[in-house]
């Protein structure tokens, strides 16, 4: 059959005009009328003929044998590691697909198509690139010479239809008590930061929370790969960063947006992840009247993401730690950690406070915690968010009514 498919594409792209941009639907026309024609000779049945034409129009207009998986609501994870090692996470679980490109040359026609539609480029002078796709799946490439055993591809897919926090609560990673609590915060303009490691739930966190924000306000999102999907908001500003290329395009970075929508007039400023100098940027407008900020940032715990901030802000600009911890004192209100389990379940783990700075160091305290009471009889973790503390700074509530 990869013969067959073969000649069938050489004689298709033949038949395809290079003058003009055909539309999807008149590449299917010709993709169905060459099967017809070469189905006597070829001796092919009504199955295959219907499967050679989905897999030729996947292979000519969209991402190969790739389109299966990304077309697919139950794979959120695409891992490919050089042209015959494909692994998918379906339902929080691992499995090899039994499929592979037929050479590396046709997986990196793939990987150029991807990155072109973002008008970004990978090459050997430069090849780590971040993408995305047009459902808003977030790509990661790294090409050789970094990449040792071939193009190396990771695709996170995002569900088509936003995950709100009933959503979360019926996946029992939240519960009623702290989802009113932290609609409040939101409304009320608390700065909150979103913290846990890879695979957490962080960005999807952040999208359903940022659908708590007031539909009549200005929100302005900065991200690295446009991922976030805030709806019903008119005045909504996205900016995304630029990589340099080739053609002299100078590079746009998350510290060039986050200067730039400060003169945007926002009411929010939702920043997609936070990993370099441009926290130095994030937490100095929170500290300049931009209340009710959103971010995410990777740590193993709440206390872990005050110190890695540090470590950020170090990065852009030599400060003593004492201004610094003042800084995120300052700016940064409430820090939601989130986690996966071992039964690969995502769950809010812990909302932490900030109190204030003093002594040297930043004073936080527990509000909720999520508590352990072990598993059920399929191996699913049971336990419950427990209040821990009363919100110790109430100014923000009380000036927006609440």
């Amino acid at each position: 059959m990869t013969d067959v498919r073969n000649l069938l594409k050489e004689r298709i792209m033949e038949r395809i005009p290079m003058e003009r941009e055909l539309s999807d639907e008149e590449v299917r026309e010709i993709i169905d009328s060459t099967i017809m024609e070469s189905g006597r000779e070829l001796k092919l049945s009504l199955p295959e003929k219907q499967k050679l034409s989905r897999e030729l129009f996947y292979t000519i207009r969209r991402l190969d044998i790739l389109q299966e998986l990304t077309d697919d609501p139950k794979v959120t994870e695409i891992m490919i590691n050089g042209k015959d090692h494909i692994f998918v996470e379906r339902e929080g679980r691992l499995y090899r697909w039994e499929k592979c490109f037929s050479s590396n040359e046709k997986l990196e026609d793939v990987i150029q198509q991807i990155v072109a539609r973002c008008n970004r480029s990978v090459n050997e002078a430069s090849p780590i690139v971040d993408a995305r796709l047009e459902n808003g799946s977030r790509v990661n490439v790294v090409l050789a010479p970094v990449a040792l055993n071939g193009p190396i591809v990771t695709i996170r897919r995002f569900p088509e239809k936003p995950i709100r926090m009933e959503d979360l609560k019926r996946f029992g990673a939240i519960n009623d008590e702290l989802i009113a609590f932290l609609r409040q915060l939101v409304i009320a303009g608390y700065n909150i930061f979103i913290s846990g490691g890879t695979g957490s739930g962080k960005t999807t966190f952040l999208n359903a929370l940022s659908n708590f924000i007031p539909k009549d306000e200005r929100i302005i999102t900065i991200e690295d790969s446009a991922e976030l999907q805030i709806m019903g908001v008119p005045n909504l500003v996205r900016l995304e960063t630029r990589n340099a290329n080739v053609e002299g395009c100078k590079e746009i970075t998350m510290r060039d947006l986050i200067k730039s929508s400060l003169r945007m007039r926002p009411d929010r400023i939702v920043v997609g992840e936070v990993r370099g100098p441009e926290a130095l940027d994030m937490i100095q407008a929170m500290n300049t009247g931009h209340d009710g900020s959103l971010s995410t940032g990777h740590a193993n715990s709440a206390e872990d993401m005050l110190s890695r901030l540090e470590t950020m802000i170090l990065m852009g600009m030599d400060l003593p730690l004492t201004a610094i911890r003042g800084q995120l004192a300052g700016g940064i209100d409430i820090i939601v950690h989130l986690g996966r389990l071992r039964d690969k379940s995502r769950k809010v783990l812990q909302v932490v406070e900030i109190l204030g700075y003093e002594a040297g160091e930043i004073r936080t305290q527990v509000l909720y915690e999520f508590a352990e009471e072990g598993e059920d009889e399929k191996g699913h973790i049971v336990g419950t968010l427990k209040k821990r503390n009363a919100l110790e700074h109430g100014e923000k509530l009380a000036a927006a009514g609440l």
